[in-house]
Formats: C-alpha cells, structure tokens, sequence
C-alpha cells in the first residue's frame, strides 16, 4: 500500500463530469454558479462545446473536475456519443417549475445507460428551488425518483447559490472515493483507471482549456 501511495503522491486527478437534462433547465447557470460563482439572467442557449475545469480538495489531493455543458444538443434530442466519452460523473436536472423537463429523466438516464461504459455517480437535480410559488414537482417526487434509481439527490438555486456547490463537491468526492477504492484493491489500477473510465494525469499536463482557473477556496 505504501508504494501505492508514494507513487500517486505526484499525481492528480482529473475526472469528466456531465450535464444534461432538457433545455432551459439552468445547466449553464448551474455550471458558471459552481465554475466562477456567477450567474446571467440573460444566459442564452450554449452553442458549441463548452466545458470549466474546476479544482476540489479532497483529503490534502488536488482533484480536478472537467465538467462538461450540452451545448444546446439536447434541444435536439441528439446529444453525441463524444459528449458522454470518458464521463465518470452525471448530474442530471430538471426545473421543478415544468413537470416535461422532470417526465424526461428516465430518458436521459437510459441515454446515460446506453454511452457510458462504466458505473457513472449520478446526481439528481431539481433546479429553481428559489421558484416555490411557482413549483410543478414535488421535493418528494424527486426524492422518490432518486432512491428508485440509485441517485444521489439535491434541489439547488444557481439563482440564490442554493446547494450549487454540494452538489459537484458530492460528485467529485463519491467519484474520488470509487477510485481511491479500486487503487487500493488493484496493482494495476493505473493502466484499469486510463481510457475511457478515469485518466490520473501528471501535474500541470492538462491545464484548463476554458483559459481559466480556480483552484484557490
């Protein structure tokens, strides 16, 4: 165990995560909330690839989370293969404020299902709790949703910065602690972990590509 340690001692991990969910749920605010804590009334529709990566501790180790944005494909119902590629995290979200983007879920759970070839940590999200007047979903609805397919769940405000944060940092740190898991039960973890399930990368050999950074807290 200890030449385990001593060897990832100078790495650092990098993980994919993704969202989706219907359009117009606040996937985009979700993100910009979590990557750069802002958030744009005018937000308009993601074009092309977009993705933040932002840093986490987690237990004195660097963790790096490269999440990923749908770039308005789902409007289409045609979101790629290349989007899911290499994802070990999900969170899925819905506007508790319109019952179709909630409806949608077991879909995108089955698209989840279908492009992913590895165990994903896959959240749950109801956005817009700041929208209680206007509520379409129950919080019990959600809850219920969640434990019937194995979801972590949380509603969150990118609004109000409600939840925003836990809901990553659960993420990143259950995908942190399935790793640590199998580095722990495998001499070969390195070479199990690299393709399309979770790449350790060197330090600074894969610097954010949005042109920005925040690994301080």
């Amino acid at each position: 165990m200890g030449a385990h340690e001593e060897e990832a001692g100078g790495e650092e991990y990098l993980f994919k995560i993704v969202l989706i969910g219907d359009s117009a749920v606040g996937k985009s605010n979700l993100l910009s909330r979590f990557a750069r804590n802002e958030f744009d009334n005018n937000s308009k529709a993601t074009i092309g690839v977009e993705f933040q990566t932002q840093c986490v501790e987690i237990d004195g180790k660097e963790v790096k989370a490269q999440i990923w944005d749908t770039a308005g494909q789902e409007r289409f119902r045609a979101v790629t293969s290349a989007y899911y590629r290499g994802a070990v995290g999900a969170l899925i979200v819905y506007d508790i404020t319109r019952r179709s983007s909630f409806d949608s879920i077991k879909r995108w759970l089955d698209e989840l299902t279908t492009h992913c070839e590895t165990t994903l940590t896959r959240m749950l999200v109801g956005n817009k709790c700041d929208l209680e007047n206007i509520r379409d979903v129950s919080v019990e609805e959600g809850k219920s949703l969640a434990e019937e397919e194995g979801l972590f769940f949380l509603e969150t405000s990118a609004v109000e910065s409600t939840n925003v944060q836990t809901a990553f940092e659960i993420v990143i740190r259950e995908i942190y602690n399935n790793v640590s898991r199998k580095a722990l039960n495998s001499d070969s973890y390195k070479g199990e972990l690299s393709g399309n399930k979770v790449t350790l990368v060197k330090d600074g050999a894969n610097a954010s590509k949005t042109g920005f950074s925040c690994c301080a807290r």
